[in-house]
């Protein structure tokens, strides 16, 4: 019996020690090859997860979304963690989806390491990739929109760089980011631009990326 329970503790410990690493892993949106935001503490990949979650639970609370909730946050807190092993990948790396889509599964497979609900939770997350249950859609929109968000704060904050002043920025290896530059006069303006048509069949998230662009997120 304690030779069980040690093994188990072992796995468990072992899953929390890994994927609390987190806490520490920036998000490379915001590094010196990306937006290079210039304050001196950027978001975390842990910090960026905690806000996914409350943003669930906040639109939840106001338009009833019509979700298992407790799933969608379940999805939310684990949707990062092969990060612990890999870098955070962002669309303008020169990493192909599928790519993206193969080194994160494996990588999470590896984080669950020989855990008993493994399986339980890597069919979770998968689900959360397919991005076709009601919660994997709210899900991926939180992760989105929470993203947005933050560049709207780091802009409200003056941390964001002009846009004459993106020299690094792999983003903007990207065409439609380019293309973009015509109009947009921030580099949140970008952000919006770029991700709006993500919710098109979400408007409780597509009103709030609007609200967000329109107001002051200082509070």
């Amino acid at each position: 019996m304690e030779e069980q329970y040690t093994d188990r503790v072992s796995k468990a410990m072992r899953f929390y020690l890994l994927a609390t690493k987190l806490k520490y892993k920036i998000r490379s949106g915001w590094d010196s090859k990306h937006w290079n935001i210039s304050g001196d503490r950027l978001e975390s990949v842990a910090e960026h997860i905690y806000g996914t979650c409350i943003l669930a639970i906040g639109l939840d609370s106001e338009f009833n979304l019509g979700i298992d909730l407790n799933k969608v946050i379940k999805m939310l807190v684990i949707h990062e963690l092969g990060e612990v092993l890999i870098p955070d990948i962002t669309p303008f790396d020169g990493i192909t989806p599928e790519e993206k889509k193969q080194i994160e599964h494996e990588a999470f497979k590896e984080v669950l390491g020989s855990l008993v609900k493994a399986d339980e939770l890597y069919a979770l997350f998968a689900e959360f990739d397919d991005h076709k249950s009601v919660e994997a859609k709210v899900a991926y929109y939180c992760d989105k929109l929470e993203a947005d968000i933050q560049a709207k704060v780091y802009q409200d904050m003056g941390l964001q760089h002009d846009l004459n002043d993106q020299e690094n920025n792999v983003v903007f290896n990207s065409s439609k980011a380019r293309e973009m530059l015509k109009s947009a006069t921030t580099s949140f303006d970008i952000w919006y631009e770029y991700d709006k048509d993500v919710y098109t069949d979400a408007p409780v998230f597509k009103r709030t990326l609007d609200y967000i662009k329109d107001n002051d997120t200082n509070i």
